[in-house]
């Protein structure tokens, strides 16, 4: 009982609108294929007293996205088998990815755990009705449960469109700078929204061509709008800022393709 969750990046990601407190984005999320967590279900000796979770998290159990995975899914399920299961199964997590780095590890996470239990519950749900779960967690939990290699994203992650591309091979580079989401997102707000009209346009043009022109036509502040607000917050991001790199999601990481 064991599934991989792999990382992603963001090949571009504009920002198109907002929706009350949220941001609608358009962006074309694609797996990177050597770097995933690893989650197995490990039967216990006898019968534990809750959800157990091992691994190397730096957040407590009640803010894990498995954990509200779990617990949304019991909910939403009745509690008829997810509860008793994880009373006698805990949750193995082998963590590869990089936390708070742009690379959707907690999402990835979370929608692993959500398909897996799918499974071996035998609970019926549908990938839309795990998707729809998934969107109360997180975003990028829709796109993970999905499981498309490269996909268009839209609305506020709940639209997921697959793309019809070769998955280039990524290599990625995790400064030790921890970027707070919801910081950037907000100096996004009160500095950036007034380039919402021209990234809906630029945006619809680059949902149309292939992962590998996007990042051999634009230069990596064209291609992700998070990028102007994540340095000004953490101004050491430009010492990675190398030519040919360009930035994840709300960052710390920067990517490239791998030369052969």
């Amino acid at each position: 009982m064991t599934i991989q969750a792999h990382a992603k990046v963001n090949i571009f990601l504009k920002i198109t609108g907002t929706r009350g407190a949220y941001h609608l984005l358009s962006s074309r999320f694609m797996q990177i294929t050597n770097l995933y967590d690893t989650l197995t279900f490990v039967p216990l000796e006898k019968e534990g007293e809750g959800f157990t979770l091992e691994g190397a998290f730096g957040c407590p159990l009640e803010k894990n996205t498995i954990y509200k995975a779990f617990c949304l899914l019991d909910q939403a399920t009745g509690g008829r088998k997810v509860s008793p299961f994880f009373k006698m199964h805990s949750v193995h997590v082998e963590k590869k990815i990089p936390e708070f780095a742009g690379l959707g590890g907690g999402s990835s996470d979370a929608a692993a755990f959500l398909r897996l239990t799918n499974e071996v519950c035998d609970l019926g749900l549908s990938t839309e009705a795990l998707a729809e779960i998934g969107s109360k967690i997180g975003a990028d939990v829709p796109f993970f449960i999905y499981n498309y290699p490269s996909a268009n994203v839209s609305g506020i992650g709940e639209i997921v469109e697959p793309f019809d591309e070769t998955q280039l091979s990524i290599e990625t580079i995790t400064p030790d700078i921890r970027c707070d989401t919801g910081a950037i997102y907000r100096m996004y707000r009160e500095h950036y929204l007034q380039n919402v009209e021209t990234n809906t346009q630029v945006a619809k043009e680059m949902e149309k061509m292939k992962s590998k022109a996007l990042l051999q036509t634009y230069e990596r502040e064209v291609l992700n709008d998070l990028y102007a607000p994540a340095l000004a917050l953490s101004p050491d991001l430009g010492a990675y800022a190398h030519k040919g790199w360009f930035f994840s999601g709300s960052g710390s990481t920067f990517f490239k393709i791998k030369e052969d």
